[in-house]
């Protein structure tokens, strides 16, 4: 809005009538408070304005995004800050020339978007408190009730929820409907600490608009995206079985479903082929020691039998080089989102979602920066020395510090990562002394302090040793070893430290006799099984959801019954099979990675102020609408197949190994499949081998890596049969 326009609306709501003003007192009040605001919009005509809290004059109210929250910004503004409570809502006043600051909180998200239209496709909605939405968000309303209160006598606002797009969007919507955005400011913190929050309110700017845009698109697209597809598939199971059920898919959740999906089906298809291995060990100052063939495993037998007959015959191997070098492990850069939550599954085998949560609590309690960032990387303005001497007070990292200090003579200089990110910069710890943590809450916030002290520690060195062998008939073998040469930041973040096994030095030329040379025979080995930290990982890299919602999506798919877990591996259900199933035939357009990836590239340039939220809402509308034509067209067998993985009908025609429907063969298309391998692998099995199929079966019939549903063929006879 332009500043003729934002002045003309306060002098026209924001003052009073001069003839309301009783006493010498009240006038002066009344031009401090009237100057101060013709302050405030002539400085909106500059494009990177800022401004002191302490500059407003009046009702200023502070909306931080928790309760928590508000305390710390209470406690860093004033010493002299009142506690009040409403209804058990604790929010804190502060008075200080002519400036009357409230503190008050949300309680997360209160705005939600509704409908109370039937049907689908459905583009008409409009933003409800949440406690009116959804029962379960009850808490909420004592919330919005305590800041409509505090909200009808405020002169300013300001947005003091974390700085992302959705604390951007929670203090706009809150601002929006009980107050005016065009009295509203925006603060900009990373950490919860007294030091950053009293410089972060002497540098107010205006709402972040871009931000909000880029928010309340994402809100818009998901919503419109979730509420027609899930109706559009309810409504189909609904017509064919007469059963109501809760169906969900989504803009973001669909695409990672069927990610999960497709590795359950190569999995569940997986044929193991043998491999044949010339294991040979030799004898060198007494010590046992096995070799590893260089050009790896061999797929045909013949031929690492010709290769062990050989050896034996040599009796020894001939040394052909020996070296060893240094190589050297630079220091990983502090923790950004994802890696703090891989690194806590590899070590602690913490789910994304429980570690997100736990980073968000030591953030309120100031211990870290804000976690949900991509940034690997330091701001220079931070006090490092600063940090880290507070960080010596707590007795576990005392020694830590003083070690660190002395190795870099106190010169703090940390590796940068490549990523960044416009908002945040990359975890690190405050100084603050912990409280009360538990367990798992000292594991998170230590792997953050390690980390941080990591990225300014000398680089580490590894020896790596290798010694290379060969037969009179050319077959070449080696050996390899490592010691660690120098610490270095491995002494910080031991949780990185590798595996030490040296070997003993060899002499080029030297003859080593063989110990013992066989065949090993093993196999192929399936896809690896999926963990939650690996399909957060799959997100990030092909650039779906944000740093904030990816944990959260993947947990909404164990609530949906998509997907299950069983020993913190990741299984599709059937269910979620049937869905993806469906989907993929049907409605391929919605399990797309590239149309997700391309509306999450549209909201990446509202932010930038490269495009506008009601073209991309239009866009993503016009999508929709004719998805559900197309969707609309095939509904009939939507339904009926959705119906029987539900388990709400039988199908006409069952498969002969499982309950679902036929497909061909009397099989169902997973088991057809499964029958087409297993001829496809018995060919591939004969060339490395030359064995029979009765052989064939009998071998993958006991490989614990053969997929379900060929193992599932292979032991039934009738089946059997067919091939």
């Amino acid at each position: 809005m332009p500043a003729k326009t934002i002045l003309d609306y306060l002098k026209k709501h924001g003052g009073r009538p001069q003839e309301q003003i009783k006493s010498v007192k009240e006038k002066e009040e009344h031009r401090e408070k009237q100057a101060s605001r013709e302050k405030i919009v002539s400085s909106r005509r500059k494009p990177e304005w800022k401004i002191k809290i302490w500059d407003l004059r009046g009702n200023i109210l502070v909306i931080a995004e928790k309760p928590k929250a508000a305390s710390k910004i209470a406690y860093a503004l004033s010493s002299r800050f009142m506690r009040n409570r409403w209804k058990g809502i604790p929010y804190y006043t502060i008075r200080s020339n002519g400036a009357n600051i409230i503190i008050a909180s949300a309680a997360g998200h209160l705005y939600g978007l509704y409908t109370d239209k039937r049907g689908y496709p459905i583009f008409q909605y409009e933003w409800k408190p949440l406690y009116i939405i959804d029962q379960t968000a009850k808490h909420t309303k004592k919330f919005i009730e305590l800041l409509e209160k505090l909200s009808r006598n405020a002169d300013y606002y300001v947005n003091a929820c974390d700085y992302d797009i959705e604390g951007s969007v929670i203090g706009y919507l809150i601002i929006k409907f009980m107050g005016d955005p065009d009295r509203a400011y925006r603060v900009k913190y990373s950490s919860l600490t007294p030091a950053e929050l009293k410089q972060a309110f002497r540098e107010l700017t205006g709402l972040d608009y871009e931000m909000i845009e880029a928010g309340l698109c994402r809100h818009e697209l998901d919503w419109i995206w979730g509420i027609n597809i899930s109706r559009a598939l309810m409504d189909a199971v609904r017509k064919t079985s007469g059963k109501r059920t809760i169906l969900s898919a989504g803009r973001v959740q669909t695409p990672t479903l069927k990610h999960v999906v497709d590795h359950e089906i190569e999995r569940n298809l997986f044929i193991p082929l043998p491999l044949f291995i010339p294991d040979v060990t030799i004898i060198k100052n007494g010590e046992k020691i096995h070799l590893e063939y260089i050009s790896g495993s061999l797929e045909t037998r013949r031929k690492a039998e010709e290769i062990i007959k050989s050896i034996k015959k040599d009796g020894y191997l001939t040394v052909t080089e020996y070296t060893e070098k240094t190589i050297c492990l630079n220091p990983p850069p502090a923790f950004n989102l994802g890696d703090l939550q891989e690194e806590a599954a590899r070590i602690y085998g913490f789910s994304p979602y429980k570690t997100q949560k736990i980073a968000e609590k030591l953030y309120l309690d100031a211990l870290i920066s804000y976690p949900r960032t991509n940034s690997q990387k330091l701001p220079p303005t931070l006090n490092y020395r600063g940090i880290m001497e507070k960080l010596a007070g707590i007795d576990r990292y005392g020694s830590l510090i003083d070690r660190l200090l002395r190795e870099t003579r106190g010169i703090l200089q940390p590796v940068q990562g490549k990523k960044d990110d416009p908002a945040h910069p990359a975890i690190y710890p405050t100084g603050l002394k912990p409280g009360k943590l538990s367990s798992d809450e000292w594991k998170i916030y230590d792997l953050i302090v390690r980390r941080f002290l990591a990225a300014f520690a000398e680089k580490a060195s590894l020896i790596q040793q290798q010694a290379r062998f060969m037969t009179r008939e050319g077959y070449e073998f080696r050996v390899s070893g490592q010691r660690i040469g120098k610490l270095g930041w491995l002494y910080y973040y031991y949780f990185s430290k590798p595996k030490e096994k040296s070997i003993p030095v060899f002499i080029k030329g030297e003859h080593v006799p063989i110990k013992t040379a066989r065949l090993r025979r093993t196999y192929t080995r399936p896809p690896e099984r999926l963990t939650k930290i690996k399909i957060l990982r799959w997100m990030e890299r092909v650039e779906i959801g944000t740093e904030a919602t990816r944990a959260r999506i993947i947990e909404l798919l164990f609530r949906r019954g998509y997907l299950e877990a069983k020993g913190g591996k990741v299984n599709a259900t059937d269910l979620g099979l049937g869905i993806i199933e469906v989907l993929t035939k049907y409605f391929p357009q919605i399990t797309s990675v590239e149309m997700t990836r391309y509306f999450e590239a549209k909201m990446e340039a509202i932010r930038y102020g490269r495009a506008e939220r009601e073209e991309v809402v239009e866009e993503a509308r016009q999508t929709i609408v004719k998805l559900l034509q197309e969707f609309d067209r095939v509904k009939d067998k939507i339904g009926y197949l959705l119906s029987i993985r539900l388990g709400y009908i039988s199908p006409h025609r069952k498969c002969l190994v499982c309950s679902r429907e036929e497909y061909r063969l009397g099989l169902c298309y997973y088991h057809y499949m499964a029958l087409e391998k297993i001829r496809e692998a018995y060919n591939e099995w004969n060339r490395r081998e030359e064995t029979t199929f009765e052989k064939f079966i009998s071998s993958i019939k006991k490989l614990r890596s053969t997929g379900k549903w060929i193992t599932e063929i292979v032991g039934n006879d009738e089946v059997l049969a067919k091939l």
